[in-house]
């Protein structure tokens, strides 16, 4: 197994309700699967309890915990109850994020703007400061930030892109700042993915026929005019988390069908 042994922390390991898997959850029950100790973290304490009794359904070992990671107080009890309960922290994978009103640069409130920096930006600071307490001691670990080719590519959305382009570059600071302690940090790009949070959400917020919008979404995306799935991205954090990648850090793996290949 690729993480046998190892103890990962996924922060947003729930999900919205809907018809397909979300990314947290996903790479939740994909790194039991290789053997990891997972902590689900997620404020919907119901939803991280979901993803860690389909966890232990597998045979595999998890425990749910419920956190608001805007808080630093929470990210420091979060990366707390994994060191207590099981003696080391080896993995963190920051996967919350949100653009809960979102909207271009004339229209864009400061509550949206201080929400999404916050859930998207902030989090990852937390949960990253008090795991590199824990990682630095060990001599060794890795940091996984969920960020999205929004980042790099051009978009309406002002504070979504904005907040993943800094995601991307605390990463890099992470990543250049840890080496020295054995930490590697890397990000993860996805492009159009068909997850809950996605469709549903989009959705639910425009007022459009999920159907109509999934084909729409598909004919974006390069590699087979079809939309990624959860179990790409948990894959892709899969191999950044194992020693098959212990000489990668520093890196913005996009994972995204070739979009944003296009903008060369």
């Amino acid at each position: 197994m690729r993480l046998q042994g190892k103890v990962a922390i996924v922060v947003g390991a729930g999900q919205t309700p809907g018809d397909t898997i979300g990314n947290g959850r996903a790479t939740a029950i994909l790194f039991a699967r290789e053997g990891a100790r997972v902590l689900a973290v997620d404020k919907n304490l119901d939803s991280a309890e979901e993803t860690v009794s389909l966890i232990q359904t597998e045979g595999g070992e998890a425990r749910a915990f419920a956190a608001d990671v805007t808080s630093e107080a929470a990210c420091r009890t979060l990366v707390e109850a994994a060191a207590q309960g099981w003696g080391r922290v080896d993995v963190l994978h920051n996967n919350v994020g949100t653009g809960l009103g979102d909207a271009g640069v004339t229209a864009l409130s400061e509550q949206a703007w201080d929400l999404i920096h916050a859930v998207n930006v902030k989090s990852a600071l937390f949960t990253s400061q008090h795991a590199l307490k824990v990682m630095r001691a060990q001599k060794s670990g890795v940091i996984l930030n969920v960020s999205s080719i929004a980042a790099v590519c051009s978009m309406g959305l002002v504070a979504y892109k904005t907040s993943k382009a800094a995601l991307n570059a605390l990463t890099h600071a992470l990543a250049m700042g840890n080496a020295r302690y054995g930490i590697r940090a890397n990000a993860i790009l996805p492009g159009l993915m068909n997850t809950p949070m996605a469709i549903e959400g989009i959705s639910k917020a425009r007022g459009v026929d999920k159907d109509e919008l999934i084909r729409s979404r598909d004919a974006q995306v390069p590699l087979g005019a079809k939309m990624g799935s959860a179990w790409d991205v948990a894959y892709a954090a899969l191999f950044l988390a194992s020693d098959e990648a212990k000489f990668i850090t520093g890196v913005m793996l996009p994972v995204d069908g070739g979009q944003s290949a296009k903008i060369g």
